[in-house]
């Protein structure tokens, strides 16, 4: 009999912190619709070539400015490209671009911040100050400062926008860190011998990674918009390559007569930045310990 009870506790799941997590996150539904938005948003990126009706850089004059129709479902612009295939491929542009800036200011302001918080004294102050020295500049700015120096281009576009965000996710770690290298699991594994950089990356730096989740999403959602701007002042993704801030420049001496040229840019950049800052909304309130019943 007893056996059968340990059997039958032994079949009961117990959630994990990750499961515990998605059931939080499932029951806010405006998180949900953030990850149905960004899980769209993700095929079209993928599966581009198939979903794309006519090449982004395909030109048919005979057929420029044409209004949304059977043929062109979102129309054609000044060239006779059509706009609906433009916005497709556009998708990986952005979305590319949103996660390879976070991943290069994930990287970058993660180490940073783990041994700016885990040595703490003049190395501390030193990262920091240099980090607070770039908070100072406005991201943009600092963002056009680089795309100066570098020209622009998808991957100094994707450096730029990474290098104005990594201030950001220092401060986040390093604040992480200082309330963790003191626990008791730190002094156990000091005690057992093992080294510093063993010690921030096994130990530290996966308790660090909820915040680092949440901001990491928001932060897509910033650098999409960023990336957007700066290519629609001719900083970014330079003609014919299909990119939503870049199409908006290009449509924006037609917005009077032919205003769908420059709105499902614009609707395409919205809904994706909505859905990106509704799932850290969500996230957030689903990793809060607070909120656990």
């Amino acid at each position: 009999m007893s056996e059968s009870k340990v059997s039958n506790k032994s079949n009961v799941k117990r959630q994990t912190q990750l499961g515990e997590v998605w059931t939080r996150l499932k029951k806010n539904k405006l998180a949900m619709t953030g990850v149905l938005i960004i899980i769209i948003m993700a095929i079209i990126a993928i599966f581009a070539d198939f979903i794309a009706p006519y090449d982004y850089a395909e030109q048919n004059l005979s057929s420029s400015l044409q209004f949304p129709s059977k043929s062109h479902i979102f129309g054609t612009d000044e060239f006779g490209r059509d706009i609906f295939s433009r916005l497709i491929f556009g998708s990986r542009i952005s979305l590319a671009v949103g996660f390879i800036a976070v991943g290069i200011a994930v990287i970058i302001g993660g180490i940073l911040g783990s041994v700016a918080g885990f040595y703490g004294g003049v190395i501390d102050n030193f990262i920091m100050r240099c980090m607070d020295v770039l908070l100072s500049i406005p991201p943009i700015l600092l963002s056009i400062a680089i795309l100066a120096a570098l020209g622009p281009g998808l991957m100094n576009l994707m450096i730029a926008t990474g290098i104005s965000a990594i201030p950001g996710y220092a401060r986040i770690v390093r604040a992480s860190v200082l309330s963790i290298k003191e626990q008791e699991f730190v002094e156990a594994a000091r005690a057992v011998g093992s080294t510093d950089i063993r010690i921030i990356i096994k130990h530290i730096i996966p308790n660090c990674l909820a915040p680092l989740m949440v901001q990491a999403t928001l932060g897509m959602a910033s650098a999409i918009l960023t990336a957007a701007g700066l290519s629609f002042i001719g900083l970014g993704i330079q003609p014919p390559t299909p990119e939503w801030g870049a199409m908006l420049s290009g449509g924006r001496g037609f917005i009077r007569d032919y205003p769908y040229i420059t709105f499902f840019p614009g609707l395409a950049i919205a809904m994706t930045i909505f859905g990106l800052n509704v799932l850290g909304d969500g996230l957030r309130d689903a990793l809060d310990p607070k909120l656990k019943n």
